[in-house]
């Protein structure tokens, strides 16, 4: 049996170069500010790969992504065991773009601490009046670059990133970093569209994108998971204060409000958010997790 080694290992991601294709494994480490905590969290890769198929799936019509398959029986032997089952993704081999895709459709989070200072989130204004977690007139397109592991990435206005990507594309960086802004906003709209027919607004999220072998844009990365954006229960939601989250969240408060912890956690913690992940994807889906 032909072993296999990461080829690049994420705070949460492990990826496995296959020859032909990757294999994407979601591990069970979880990472709050940039950090990868000391404790892993049961299952959590269960559900951000299954929440990721899920939404592959639904927006397949909207934009081609780098899915191909979750099943292990379509990986090579290494892959077919208890390790690897329910977290792993055969996905397309693509050129990666350096641009976190940030989408927000209600001002929370850092983007609420920048508004009240002066108004303006990642150089874009926003309508006067606003409260916290208020939802936004239109979903705002808020990019950054992508950092190494230990680093924050940057803010960057959609101007920026067409500099960003026509210095790696040349002749290409306004069309790639249009089709990034346009699709980041069509994924965001009719995915929260949906999410709020099942109960959960779905206040922001990231998308990352990478190109084909004829150039096309193509979805990839994970997609909508409670670690890539903040999920909020649609009943008892009201602007004007922090709402309860489906997410990190969570976790990010314990965190702040215990500074000496060095980054580790109580059972309690890790037991309360692996249920508010595992029940965002029971809502989201209409399934327990397999």
């Amino acid at each position: 049996m032909q072993e296999f080694k990461p080829i690049k290992e994420g705070k949460v991601r492990e990826i496995y170069d296959t020859g032909d294709n990757l294999i994407m494994v979601a591990t069970d480490r979880i990472s709050a500010f940039d950090v990868i905590l000391k404790n892993t969290v049961t299952d959590k890769g269960r559900v951000l790969t299954q929440m990721s198929r899920f939404w592959f799936d639904y927006t397949k019509d909207i934009i081609p992504n780098h899915m191909i398959s979750t099943d292990v029986k379509d990986m090579p032997e290494f892959f077919r065991n208890d390790t690897f089952e329910g977290r792993s993704m055969l996905c397309k081999k693509l050129n990666m773009l350096p641009i976190e895709c940030i989408v927000r459709g209600y001002i929370t989070g850092s983007g609420w601490a920048s508004y009240k200072e002066s108004g303006v989130v990642c150089g874009i204004r926003l309508p006067e009046g606003l409260k916290e977690c208020s939802k936004l007139p239109e979903p705002i397109y808020t990019p950054s670059t992508k950092a190494e592991i230990g680093d924050h990435d940057e803010n960057i206005s959609y101007e920026k990133s067409i500099d960003v990507l026509e210095k790696i594309y040349p002749g290409k960086g306004k069309e790639y970093a249009t089709a990034l802004r346009d699709n980041t906003i069509r994924l965001y709209k009719a995915c929260a569209e949906y999410a709020l027919t099942r109960g959960i607004i779905i206040a922001d999220t990231k998308f990352e994108f990478g190109l084909d072998e004829n150039g096309n844009v193509v979805l990839a990365d994970e997609m909508l998971t409670p670690d890539s954006s903040r999920f909020w229960p649609a009943e008892g939601y009201e602007a004007g204060h922090s709402q309860p989250s489906f997410d990190k969240q969570f976790v990010r408060d314990w965190l702040k409000a215990n500074p000496d912890s060095d980054y580790d956690l109580p059972q309690d913690v890790i037991d309360r958010t692996i249920a508010k992940y595992k029940e965002a994807y029971r809502m989201l889906t209409g399934k327990e997790l397999a």
